[in-house]
């Protein structure tokens, strides 16, 4: 079985031209041909924190939301969610709080697509070195439901290639960095990332760098095409 993950941070549907433009956040996440998408800063982050996307409209292209608002107007725990593509099975949703200066979260789904269980999560790490790398240990270790192939993807805001590895990577998983993604008019940084457990191959990853992707958001989308290993 091989799927397509893909994690975006939406920046809040404010694109470069300064316009809050949720269609064409919705515009380009069809661009991606993805089965999961992982989706960061989905919230107007003062007040209510109302949902940026209209889960009308989602569900109109074909999408689920597994999420768990912050608040009753919000979409995704501390601006987190997963959109997955409808026929696959969602049999559970959890949040995760993070160490943290500024609200940070996760969110993490079953999913079932024919015979295969997986678990997902959706992140976002914080500026801080020191908070980033106690947040990517919890998640390491919280994220991995025993047996399960499992999947991790977000918004690292990390810039340094062994992120993990050298650094505390757990051994239950394998990192994947499609390339620099950040700012999306000019990308210099490599912030948004896929972590697996070994139970997939990566067939191939990437940095969707359409026209449309480039407007979009201050974030390029990144997707990574995985094949469940047969044991």
């Amino acid at each position: 079985m091989q799927l397509t993950f893909a994690s975006y941070n939406i920046h809040k549907g404010i694109g470069a031209d300064g316009q809050r433009n949720p269609p064409r956040i919705l515009d380009v996440i069809d661009e991606l041909e993805a089965d999961v998408v992982a989706l960061q800063e989905v919230d107007i982050r003062f007040g209510d924190r109302q949902s940026v996307l209209d889960l009308g409209d989602i569900e109109k292209r074909g999408w689920q939301v597994a999420a768990v608002p912050t608040k009753p107007n919000s979409m995704g725990w501390h601006g987190n969610a997963l959109l997955v593509r409808r026929g696959i099975d969602i049999l559970d949703i959890a949040a995760e709080n993070l160490p943290q200066i500024e609200p940070r979260g996760a969110v993490r789904a079953r999913l079932r697509l024919e015979q295969a269980e997986l678990c997902v999560t959706a992140m976002h790490l914080d500026l801080s070195g020191l908070l980033r790398k106690r947040q990517f240990s919890h998640l390491c270790n919280a994220s991995r439901a025993p047996g399960l192939p499992a999947v991790m993807m977000g918004d690292c805001n990390e810039w340094m290639k062994p992120f993990g590895g050298d650094r505390g990577l757990a051994a239950h998983w394998e990192m994947v960095i499609p390339g620099k993604s950040f700012p999306a008019r000019k990308p210099m940084l490599e912030l948004d990332r896929v972590m697996h457990t070994p139970h997939w191959k990566c067939v191939n990853a990437a940095v969707h760098s359409s026209t449309a992707a480039r407007q979009a958001s201050d974030h390029l989308p990144i997707r990574a095409e995985l094949s469940l290993i047969k044991n």
